[in-house]
């Protein structure tokens, strides 16, 4: 369910505010291959599934980084910040990768707005979130990401 708010005021006062949880969304040999294939990291143990299987996984497992891009998609399933003109991506403070992502398994995202403070001409939004892996000890990502709202 998504949170929305009109506004950079109305972004201010959810400060400290859990956001939820969003849907689950499966991670598949196809998007991990997609991955693969943009950004050239073909390593056997995410796009060779034989090999993969007498791997230290037993299976094929995501790129970390394409576990931390899926953030973006699952964090718009949260938070809807409206009647602003632009919305970016500021950075990353800490990222950390706990356990590998399995061809097949589902993830999700449960976030906090950590912070929001002013910047010229708009706010910077701290976002702490965790992925976590349908049935998973630990989250395969937990990490605090920056975004910028400008008015």
């Amino acid at each position: 369910m998504s949170i929305t708010v009109n506004g950079l005021d109305e972004l201010k006062k959810l400060a400290g505010s859990d956001l939820g949880t969003s849907e689950w969304i499966e991670v598949t040999q196809e998007r991990i291959d997609t991955f693969a294939d943009a950004t050239g990291d073909h390593q056997w143990i995410h796009v060779d599934p034989e090999k993969a299987k007498e791997g230290p996984f037993g299976a094929p497992i995501a790129h970390g980084y394409l576990t931390l891009s899926l953030f973006i998609p699952l964090f718009t399933e949260l938070l809807d910040v409206q009647g602003v003109t632009t919305k970016v991506n500021y950075g990353l403070n800490k990222v950390r990768f706990p356990s590998p992502v399995k061809v097949g398994s589902r993830i999700r995202l449960v976030a906090k707005l950590a912070e929001v403070e002013e910047v010229p001409g708009g706010v910077q939004i701290t976002v702490d979130g965790a992925i976590e892996i349908e049935g998973g000890a630990k989250p395969a990502a937990v990490l605090q990401s920056l975004s910028r709202f400008y008015a």
